[in-house]
């Protein structure tokens, strides 16, 4: 196990902080928080792309390291604190997991990320909802075939920690999640989970009082 206390660089509403916070959170691990305010540009501040150049969150320093990239941080929190282990041991479902992981992290998170959506301009609410409804059509069909009580099975998986995040942002695009059944169940058993609520941004200590 790691010896070093982790520091993470988040935003409240940072659905790739929010990943990682669900696994902080469910491996009890003790981290520092240190807010990055997105909207305020702190994100490409000359301070902070020393850490992260591409000017993203989050960033996670451990030891003398700094890492970048929310599942490459969280493939490390696996490893690095075995406990309360988030991929299964059998080789076939870890690849599921990670396909699950891919398919949110690399498929449809980017598309609706701030620094796209403000390029995007008057039709960033359009083009948000477009993408986030297209990427849980596919995810949709992925989930019927490996769900149980969650994404994959009935053990919590890295794809969880993936999945909470993205329904928030489908719920803020306006996505009609009567046609998401399996992710609405999924979700829904997982937003009860205390670890999930530790991670909720209306939690975190840069969450703005009227979004508590």
């Amino acid at each position: 196990m790691a010896t070093t206390k982790p520091i993470l660089y988040s935003y409240f509403r940072s659905s790739c902080s929010w990943r990682v916070r669900i696994v902080l959170a469910h491996k009890n691990i003790d981290y520092e928080y240190r807010p990055i305010h997105l909207l305020n540009k702190e994100q490409v501040s000359d301070e902070y792309t020393k850490l992260n150049p591409l000017g993203q969150v989050p960033a996670m320093i451990v030891g003398d390291k700094t890492l970048t990239q929310s599942i490459s941080i969280m493939e490390y929190l696996e490893e690095a604190y075995p406990q309360n282990p988030l991929l299964p041991k059998e080789p076939l479902l870890r690849a599921k997991v990670r396909e699950i992981c891919e398919v949110i992290g690399s498929g449809i998170q980017p598309l609706q990320n701030l620094s796209v959506l403000q390029k995007i301009g008057d039709g960033k609410m359009d083009w948000g909802h477009f993408y986030i409804n297209k990427g849980f059509t596919a995810l949709e069909q992925l989930l019927a075939g490996c769900a149980g009580k969650y994404s994959v099975g009935d053990q919590l998986t890295l794809a969880d920690c993936c999945l909470v995040p993205q329904v928030y942002n489908a719920n803020r695009f306006k996505v009609d999640m009567s046609q998401f059944p399996t992710i609405s169940r999924i979700h829904e058993a997982l937003a009860s989970l205390e670890s999930f609520k530790a991670a909720h941004p209306s939690t975190q200590p840069d969450c703005p009082e009227d979004l508590k």
